[in-house]
């Protein structure tokens, strides 16, 4: 039933030819600006400046139009509100709440156009629900099963929006009450509410009951009402009025006489008594346009024509009307009636166009290769007047389209010559239909063809080759650069899709997106590859599919990440033996380093950290060259352990470091050291030499009487202590003789390795046959012995023996 109504709803909606249409909000203050006709139809293009002050705009009025006083235009074309506007009594019904105006355009003392303007009235969410009462009681009997239903009043949104008046239920109650909302929708849009019983009731236990329905709207924000139920108990009403059908569709004529019924309506209700008599009204839905036309008798049902019509068209009245019994609470359905007023005066014919590919009401679609002939639009006119007001022709004046009859009333529209989009893709058509009335009615139906593309165009590069420079190192999705194609073709045509490809086949580190912007999908690497060579491959989506392709260059771009690493010497530590003579040069080595990273990185600079204490070293700081920073002596022969650094040119700066060790060894061609510091040194070994003879027999002494007395105390272990003497004397005489053995040698060890010790033995020897007598005790001076304390299980004079040979060593 209810998509019945729908259908008839759009078979009677008006279709409209309109030049502009403007949206307001409604209950906006009087004056408030709608829109500039001047500005938007742009009328004053083709005006000349000096021209313009001539032209006026005007509001047509129209005898008897209702609407008459709810717009204002200026002289300049703008549109202002005439008084607040209400969509809720100007469209009661209506989806879309819309007045329409004509405007005239005049110049000097003729009309330039006259105008149809479509005012769009946007309804606001100022009604909430309501409900036609706060509170209602309804009975059940305890004998009432489960499933009983009774209906409560359902409530009325007075916004006129599809959003705004739709109304959701919802039942509060308690979790042990046992009824449940069922509500349907009836044919006038409002909702039938029931409370269904879901189990049996017990009147003993309890005998009343509090419900409440919540009704919302769908606007924002969201606006309620409530309606209190009050459950009794008891026996209850439960048969509604039914209407001998749902819908009443009624013709009649604009003449048509108050005193005759326009149709009379029947409903028909099972209960007896009062709950089976029934009174009509109409329902809230109906308009209050319709209510002001006709008049219904609430108790016989019959509907009456209460004003003449004082208009030149058809119209269709819709009248919701109410059957209710007088129950308790009372019961209600509602029909449809359709009243259809048919005008026999001389109206003007309507065009309507249907596209077999439409963008909009006003505009068809084509392609360009659309074929010569093709029947791309149907074309319809209504004309309902009598004779020959109702007898219509019409013709269509265009270079590329032509107007074809198929009978008196139906046209199509086909193609006449072939279009192309590249010269021109948009046309504008006006179909002219006039009747044979005198004076004949005449009418226009202006609309446009657009004239879509077919895929026919190569995309485009802006270049051949595209190059970039990007660096290394940067996370993935590090962007390179942006590749710019075009293709003059439209729709999925235009829209294109890129890729990369490798001449090799092997993979690459970027991506591309269907814009074109490419980026990394891993971190670079210059020291890798410094130079990508690739081809970047641009199709469209049209069908066929075209593509096209170009080359893309990336320069990676380096950065300091490398530290530079030495190649001599090779391993660290290094030791080299430097054998100085007067007539050596002073250059000892060359350093040499090398960095993976680009030159303006790997600039280097050499520095000596360590080691250089004489400051008898010094090293080229561009060139790596170590040499002597000055005359070399006789006393700085030895072991130097010097730490060389490297810096290269970047940023951060990076550094390397290498350890060598330089055994040099002077000849004895060199030139002496100081005189006086040779002196000073000579005699104090000379002094040195003579307290250590005079200890040496001193402690010689006290191991003899030591030795002695132990065995006269001792004499019944005389064998024991005897040997234990001879041990004691021959380890004396021992670290005697090895203490003076060291005045005569300089052992000096270094290294690790079996290779450097085997050195050292050799350097050991040469320097005794290379220094002096008095150098070897300098250097036999400055050594350390260490000796082991003896055991606590010694004798006292063991332990003093001990502590003066300790004595002596320290």
């Amino acid at each position: 039933m209810l998509l019945s109504l729908c259908v008839l709803l759009s078979f009677l909606t008006k279709t409209l030819c309109v030049d502009l249409v403007y949206h307001v909000e409604e209950g906006r203050s009087p004056s408030t600006y709608i829109g500039n006709i001047a500005t938007n139809t742009k009328l004053l293009d083709n005006v000349q400046m000096k021209d313009r002050n001539k032209v006026w705009f005007s509001i047509i009025q129209q005898s008897g139009a209702a609407d008459k006083q709810l717009f204002n235009v200026s002289k300049n074309g703008k549109l202002y509100t005439a008084q607040v506007l209400d969509a809720e009594s100007l469209c009661s019904y209506a989806k879309e709440c819309f007045k329409t105006i004509k405007i005239a355009v005049r110049r000097a003392k003729t009309f330039m156009k006259i105008l149809k303007i479509k005012i769009v009235i946007d309804d606001v969410n100022d009604h909430q629900p309501e409900f036609p009462l706060t509170q209602v009681s309804i009975q059940f009997s305890e004998r009432d099963g489960r499933g009983t239903k009774i209906s409560v009043p359902n409530a009325i949104d007075k916004d006129v929006g599809v959003l705004n008046s739709q109304i959701t239920y919802q039942l509060e109650k308690s979790s042990d009450e046992p009824f449940a909302l069922l509500y349907s929708k009836r044919i006038d849009g409002t909702s039938k509410l029931e409370i269904i019983l879901e189990e049996k009731l017990d009147r003993e236990a309890k005998d009343r009951y509090v419900l409440e329905v919540i009704a919302r709207d769908g606007g924002s924000p969201v606006k309620q009402s409530v309606l209190t139920v009050y459950i009794a108990v008891a026996d209850e009403n439960d048969n509604s009025p039914i209407f001998s059908q749902n819908v009443y569709n009624i013709s009649i004529r604009n003449r048509h006489q108050k005193s005759i019924p326009v149709t009379t309506l029947f409903a028909n209700d099972l209960d007896s008594g009062k709950n089976g008599k029934i009174v009509y009204r109409f329902s809230s839905k109906t308009s209050d346009v319709a209510k002001y036309q006709f008049i219904l008798n609430q108790i016989t049902g019959e509907i009456f024509l209460s004003n003449e019509f004082d208009f030149n068209e058809k119209v269709t009245y819709m009248l919701f009307v109410e059957a209710t019994d007088k129950g308790s609470p009372p019961l209600s359905s509602i029909a449809l009636v359709l009243v259809n007023v048919i005008n026999d005066r001389n109206n003007q014919p309507k065009i309507d166009v249907n596209f077999v590919s439409a963008l909009d009401e006003n505009t068809a679609v084509i392609t360009e290769d659309t074929k010569v002939g093709s029947f791309i639009a149907y074309v319809m006119i209504t004309d309902d007047d009598i004779g020959q007001n109702g007898i219509v022709s019409c013709n269509l004046q265009h270079d590329k389209f032509q107007l074809l009859t198929m009978n008196s009333k139906e046209f199509k529209i086909i193609v006449k010559n072939p279009v192309d989009r590249e010269k021109e893709d948009h046309y504008q058509i006006v179909i002219v239909c006039s009747d044979k009335g005198f004076p004949p009615q005449k009418t226009e139906r202006a609309f446009s063809i657009q004239v879509t593309d077919v895929n026919d165009v190569q995309p485009q590069f802006t270049k051949n080759t595209f190059k970039f420079l990007t660096y290394e190192n940067e996370e993935p999705n590090f962007p390179v650069g942006f590749i710019n194609a075009t293709d003059e073709d439209l729709g999925l045509g235009k829209r294109l899709t890129f890729s990369l490809q490798n001449s090799n086949d092997a993979s690459l580190p970027f991506k591309i997106t269907d814009n074109g912007f490419i980026s990394t999908t891993q971190s670079l690497d210059r020291e890798r590859q410094d130079i990508y060579k690739f081809q970047v491959w641009v199709r469209d989506n049209g069908i066929p599919s075209l593509s096209n392709k170009a080359n893309v260059i990336v320069e990676v771009m380096d950065e300091n990440d490398n530290a530079p690493h030495f190649i001599f010497p090779s391993v660290n530590p290094f030791s080299l033996d430097v054998y100085y003579h007067p007539n050596s040069r002073n250059n000892i080595s060359v350093l040499k380093v090398a960095d993976r990273d680009s030159p303006r990185n790997a600039f280097f600079k050499y520095e000596i950290v360590k080691g250089n204490e004489k400051r008898l070293f010094t090293i080229d700081s561009y060139t790596g060259v170590l040499s002597f920073s000055r005359t070399v002596y006789q006393n700085d022969a030895g072991l130097y352990k010097l730490q060389c650094a490297v810096r290269d040119s970047g940023t951060p700066v990076l550094t390397a470091t290498t350890n060598l060790s330089l055994t040099l060894i002077v000849s004895n061609k060199t030139l002496k050291m100081m005189k006086d510091k040779h002196i000073l040194l000579d005699n104090r070994i000379h002094v040195n030499l003579v307290i250590l003879i005079t200890l040496a027999s001193v402690i010689v002494s006290v191991v003899v009487v030591v030795s002695i007395t132990a065995c006269i105390v001792r004499c019944h272990k005389r064998n024991a202590l005897h040997m234990t003497a001879v041990d004691t004397s021959n380890r004396s005489f021992r670290e005697k003789r090895h203490l003076i053995s060291q005045t005569n040698n300089s052992a000096v060890i270094t290294g690790n390795s079996d290779e450097m010790r085997n050195r050292n033995i050799q350097l050991m020897r040469s320097r005794s046959q290379l220094f002096t007598e008095e150098e070897l005790q300098y250097d036999w001076k400055t050594s350390t012995i260490t000796r082991k304390l003896p055991t606590p299980t010694q004798d006292r004079k063991n332990l003093e023996s001990t502590d003066l040979f300790d004595i002596l060593a320290a």
